[in-house]
């Protein structure tokens, strides 16, 4: 059976249902957690003529993307805690998810990923593409779909 399992989060309320899911799958199964927050990069500028840019805005915004995945991690960290579930949590600078997905996944040895899916379809789904869709057509390592 699976022993360690990877969760991608992003604090939203089907995410949040996920990681309440998955503490309990953890819990059943004796598998540990490790949660992940994929940070987005620092938007950088393609037109920046005449624009004054400031140099305290990439820390800035470091700053506030590493306090907001603190936040939705500590909170995922403390109810897999609350279950009885070992549980770590990292959190990845990345604009392309899925990949940080995957790499957090292989990086600490995950056997499953438990992930969510907002189940789009149609012309939605093509517009706005699917994370957990790129994870199971990219990944090596199970993903399990919680919707």
């Amino acid at each position: 059976m699976f022993r360690h399992l990877l969760v991608p989060t992003d604090g939203s309320d089907l995410s949040t249902s996920t990681v309440d899911r998955a503490v309990s799958f953890a819990r059943e199964t004796g598998a540990s957690l490790t949660f992940l927050y994929a940070k987005p990069e620092f938007p950088v500028t393609l037109y920046s003529d005449g624009m004054v840019i400031d140099p305290a805005s990439p820390q800035r915004f470091e700053d506030a993307a590493n306090a907001q995945a603190k936040e939705i991690l500590d909170k995922a960290v403390a109810a897999a805690t609350a279950a009885g579930v070992a549980a770590d949590s990292v959190a990845k600078s990345s604009d392309i998810p899925y990949e940080a997905i995957i790499a957090a996944a292989e990086e600490k040895g995950c056997d499953l990923i438990f992930m969510a899916s907002h189940g789009r379809r149609g012309i939605s789904a093509v517009l706005l593409g699917s994370e957990t869709q790129k994870v199971l057509t990219h990944s090596k390592i199970p993903v399990l779909v919680y919707r």
